[in-house]
């Protein structure tokens, strides 16, 4: 049986934020400044297998990339914990990880080192990233400027040929044009054929989760509505949706 790649015990994150006030009010009672309180991940507890490829679900709101997020330690728990055993990993997601001041060519070398490879090797890669993202002369612009497609091309580019053990997806199969998102997906299906390799994919695509996932996790309001085998899940939250 294979081992655990990720464990989550009793997970919460919490978002807090100052309530708005008046000018007025706030020079006159600068410490009654109240804060509002927003359990996004109410105390989840799951377990994820060496391998798995994993889908989550759920309307927007229901916690879905926030648990990504804390899966990827960008979000650090308010309780409970996350193993991720040892593993290498990273995260594609749109208007996360890069420094929007550098050039694509500049954040392929930094998000590299930040997911622990080595400069030599990163340089290596260069050539074979820009290749498969398709930005041509746009990979020495600023990051600033790129379309939200462009940035999903350069982000799965990086991923995918940087191969992590864990790689966590947050839609980014559906953003940018039609062949480049059918590219994505044979490179994804490429990627997740080794067995060691686990993917966890956020998405709203019925048909990306039932092409590629083993299991889903249906995340509703902060909590694990269900988790299990892919089309019991997916059909059960189908079912929910048209009566909601």
């Amino acid at each position: 049986m294979n081992k655990d790649a990720i464990t989550v015990k009793d997970l919460k994150i919490i978002y807090r934020s100052l309530q708005s006030k008046s000018i007025k009010k706030n020079l006159f009672h600068p410490k009654k400044s109240e804060r509002s309180n927003f359990e996004a991940i109410r105390g989840i507890s799951f377990s994820i297998k060496e391998g798995e490829i994993v889908g989550i679900i759920g309307k927007n709101g229901s916690g879905k990339s926030t648990l990504l997020r804390a899966l990827a330690n960008i979000f650090a728990p308010d309780e409970g914990s996350i193993d991720i055993h040892n593993h290498t990993m990273s995260l594609m997601a749109i208007g996360v990880g890069f420094q929007t001041n550098l050039t694509g060519r500049e954040n392929i070398i930094l998000s590299g080192m930040l997911l622990g490879f080595e400069e030599e090797f990163i340089r290596s890669k260069v050539k074979e990233i820009i290749e498969f993202s398709e930005l041509g002369d746009f990979i020495d612009v600023p990051v600033k400027n790129y379309s939200s497609g462009m940035h999903s091309k350069l982000a799965f580019s990086i991923t995918s040929v940087l191969e992590t053990d864990i790689m966590l997806i947050d839609e980014v199969l559906s953003v940018g044009d039609a062949r480049f998102r059918k590219k994505s997906e044979n490179k994804m299906r490429e990627l997740i054929s080794d067995k060691h390799r686990t993917v966890v994919i956020v998405s709203h695509s019925i048909g990306t989760l039932r092409s590629l996932c083993d299991k889903v996790i249906w995340m509703h309001d902060g909590e694990i509505r269900m988790y299990g085998e892919t089309n019991m899940v997916l059909d059960e939250y189908l079912a929910f949706m048209e009566e909601d």
